[in-house]
């Protein structure tokens, strides 16, 4: 028999176990076996890959993205492993299946989020990287981009002082969305309402599904002949097939206190499109994702488009991101650049000295540091010069699109947009510290 005193001891052991089950694992390799042979025995350890692993400081990371689980549950999945997909994901620009699946191909790719012998199976299911991104939320992502700045700090590519003088610039950030039409918002506002009304047994007396599917249809084949009379009365159309449910959907929801609170939100948006006009500001032009916002560029081959603005913050002479953060409802660019500086002096802990912008920045109202705004007469040619670099972050705008997934955002909601922002920056540094790990091989 145990006595007393032992019991208790196990049950408060076992209870200091058990809250230590949300924490992640660790990935150990340190003991070996005996019929596989070690990656660090079989890779190239000049990769650049390879490089670059040595540099980041996993430990540190470990630590801080540790503090995220606190609760008791099952273990979690290595950190260093999540954090090094997320890396890998936006360097190639690839989507959660994709990424995956080039994980278990590329023995390079598992060496380098710390495994050292070789994966047959997919390290995770692709659908959990969405939890883990939520667990991690902003701040954890942040940490992560903070880590890439002090890779480039320790491996001598670019000095702190460096990170004084920066390039500041806004750009937008698409969002997964079809180009909004009147036409086209009617008719998945209309089929919203009916889904919602299935799911919670609010009776209709017609659904106007058929007929408001060829209304769509008519529609957009009139106006592609041209024939915009009989578009507009197509328009009109759906216009009413979603007055007259949306109707009959509030007629039950003001009976029914549960109802009111289940469908207050989806039933506000579709209100708003319905009731939307040409010319009314702060418009709703998407359904599933109503913050998105249109912006005009002021281009010829693109004149708008529909996301959020996204303040990029680079290093003046070598283009490496500081801060990338999403910015909702539109903002003028003036009032953005204060939170810019802040963020990247959060992240590189270095004072902000001197920020080159464009003529969009006028009127910023900073006074604690030096702002050159390009178009400014007068200067000498020390300045002057400075502010030819400030086209630097143009291309650097390009690649994070080109190269990474800044072109199109595929996170939902306003989070999503944040957490792309920041992933699109530490997609871009990655880039630019395995460019200068080791040169790019030049064939004859």
């Amino acid at each position: 028999m145990k006595t007393g005193g032992k019991i208790c001891k196990k049950l408060k052991r076992n209870h200091e176990n058990l809250a230590n089950f949300m924490h992640p694992k660790r990935t150990d390799h340190s003991q070996g076996l005996f019929f596989e042979k070690r990656l660090s025995s079989l890779l190239n350890p000049h990769h650049r890959l390879l490089l670059l692993a040595e540099l980041i400081d996993w430990e540190e990371l470990e630590t801080g993205l540790s503090l995220n689980f606190e609760e008791a549950g099952a273990p979690a999945k290595p950190v260093r492993l999540i954090a090094g997909i997320f890396m890998l994901q936006h360097m190639s620009a690839l989507s959660d299946e994709a990424v995956v699946r080039c994980w278990v191909e590329n023995p390079y790719w598992q060496a380098f989020c710390g495994y050292d012998y070789l994966q047959w199976t997919f390290p995770v299911h692709p659908s959990s990287l969405s939890i883990w991104r939520k667990r991690l939320g902003e701040t954890g992502i942040k940490k992560i981009l903070q880590a890439t700045l002090r890779c480039a700090i320790d491996g001598e590519l670019i000095r702190a002082s460096e990170m004084s003088q920066v390039n500041v610039d806004t750009t937008v950030m698409p969002k997964n969305i079809t180009y909004p039409t009147d036409a086209k918002l009617y008719y998945r506002s209309l089929r919203a309402l009916v889904r919602l009304a299935g799911k919670y047994n609010v009776p209709l007396r017609q659904t106007y599904t058929f007929l408001a599917k060829r209304a769509l249809r008519n529609c957009s084949q009139y106006a592609h002949a041209r024939k915009m009379k009989a578009s507009r009365r197509e328009k009109r159309r759906l216009h009413t097939f979603l007055g007259r449910v949306l109707r009959e959907v509030h007629r039950a929801v003001d009976t029914d206190k549960e109802l009111m609170l289940a469908l207050s939100k989806p039933l506000e948006v579709i209100q708003q499109i319905h009731d939307q006009k040409r010319n009314d500001k702060d418009k709703v032009y998407s359904v599933h994702e109503p913050e998105v916002r249109c912006i005009a560029k002021g281009k010829a081959h693109k004149k708008y488009e529909f996301g959020c603005k996204v303040s990029i913050v680079t290093t003046r002479n070598h283009g490496l991101v500081l801060s990338s953060q999403a910015l909702h409802t539109n903002p003028f660019d003036g009032h953005t650049l204060k939170s810019a500086i802040a963020s990247s002096e959060e992240l590189s802990g270095v004072k902000v000295k001197r920020a080159t912008v464009d003529k969009g920045y006028r009127g910023h109202g900073l006074k604690d540091i030096e702002v050159l705004i390009s178009g400014t007469r007068k200067l000498s040619r020390h300045f002057r010069n400075l502010l030819k670099r400030r086209q630097a972050i143009e291309p650097v705008i390009g690649h994070m699109k080109s190269d990474g997934k800044l072109d199109r955002n595929f996170l939902k909601g306003t989070l999503g947009d944040s957490l792309n922002a920041i992933l699109c920056g530490i997609g871009h540094n990655i880039r630019w510290l395995l460019k200068r790990l080791v040169p790019e091989p030049h064939f004859a």
